[in-house]
């Protein structure tokens, strides 16, 4: 891990005397952050009012950084039986730490559970949970509506969350009416007011989802790229050469990669299905293919592609991942040989085919499809 906070700390060093260059001093290269708009500081008031209203706060977090995503304007909410912390994209985060994680919480006295937003069994488990909730909270008070309050910094999936609960709420009360939807977009910033959605009946419960707010200001560094590796910080002083060389530094000093190994032995099975399909009849060879790829299978095999790659690189490299040197070497020999992988034009093969692998990698770690990562460390 201190090999990668120094990279961490290398990277945006070097980004901001880029940007500072570039700009020539006429805007803030500090971390003073240019997310902190008009906007994100009304959002932040109304929500500040409507949280002693509300019967239980759902702070939202991103499950691949428990701590790095934490809203902050929680740290002045006292009433630790009326917040629950939701770790929410555990899909994309590791297994194993994120029921840590779960512990960790639960260790500190905070309410905590770990959720996938996109998963109807999780959210059904999920509600049932709420409603459990709901249900103590009942005993105490009688009033007929409960109200969450959905709060987290932007792009840990509050939206989609709130639709989720608002869909199965509804489903499973066989209510009939149209159905709400809050915005969702993989961009941060995206939900721009507070929306309401019903997710239960008996009792009636709602749920307040909010815009995404960040602090004016992020001291630390690491945390500022966790939160731009992640996609809550867009275009983090417009560096996706830089994030992409964080996650390789990430990845390379992880156990993931070893698990593409795999990918060197099915790349021979389809060799030789693919001969095999030559010496057979149209029609079998159609169902054969059919069978293999039952989906789009052009991005699958980019993305085993991908893979392989970085396996057959990581595996073979002789130096010192500990030392800065070495792994910089390494992660430029990954960077040279993903052009290929991602089927980037030949004649681009310069600092624009860089700029283009760095994009579609991101966009592959984003959607989990290079590995499960918990970027932060309990220790």
């Amino acid at each position: 891990m201190a090999t990668v906070v120094r990279l961490a700390k290398e990277i945006i060093g070097r980004r901001r005397a880029m940007v500072k260059s570039s700009r020539r001093n006429t805007e803030p290269t500090t971390r003073r952050g240019s997310w902190y708009d008009t906007h994100m500081a009304a959002a932040s008031r109304a929500i500040a009012q409507r949280i002693p209203l509300v019967d239980l706060v759902l702070e939202i977090r991103d499950a691949r950084i428990p701590l790095s995503s934490e809203y902050e304007l929680l740290r002045k909410f006292n009433s630790s039986s009326r917040r629950i912390v939701v770790l929410n994209k555990i899909d994309l985060a590791n297994r194993s730490q994120t029921k840590e994680w779960l512990s960790y919480f639960e260790q500190n006295n905070c309410i905590c559970y770990g959720v996938n937003a996109h998963n109807k069994d999780s959210i059904r488990q999920f509600l049932n949970f709420l409603q459990s909730r709901v249900r103590e909270l009942r005993k105490k008070d009688n009033s007929f509506t409960t109200t969450l309050l959905l709060v987290g910094i932007p792009n840990v999936g509050k939206s989609a969350l709130a639709n989720s609960l608002h869909q199965i709420g509804r489903t499973s009360a066989a209510e009939r009416g149209r159905l709400k939807h809050a915005t969702v977009s993989p961009h941060p910033g995206e939900t721009k007011d507070i929306s309401s959605l019903k997710i239960g009946s008996h009792p009636n419960i709602y749920v307040l989802d909010t815009p995404g707010i960040l602090p004016p200001e992020i001291s630390d560094d690491e945390v500022c790229l966790k939160l731009a590796l992640t996609g809550a910080i867009s275009n983090f002083f417009g560096g996706e050469k830089e994030l992409a060389q964080y996650f390789l530094t990430i990845l390379n000093l992880s156990e993931e990669y070893k698990r593409w190994s795999k990918f060197i032995h099915n790349e021979n099975e389809i060799t030789l299905t693919n001969h095999e399909s030559d010496c057979s009849s149209g029609f079998e060879k159609n169902l054969k293919q059919r069978r293999q790829y039952p989906t789009d299978h052009t991005q699958d095999l980019i993305v085993n592609d991908v893979r392989q790659t970085l396996f057959e690189i990581i595996s073979s490299f002789d130096g010192n991942m500990e030392d800065e040197k070495d792994l910089r070497r390494l992660i430029e020999a990954e960077t040279i040989a993903l052009q290929k992988a991602f089927k980037i034009p030949v004649e681009l093969y310069n600092e624009d085919g860089h700029c283009k692998v760095a994009g579609k990698l991101l966009n592959l770690y984003r959607t989990g499809r290079l590995g499960h990562y918990t970027l932060d460390s309990i220790t």
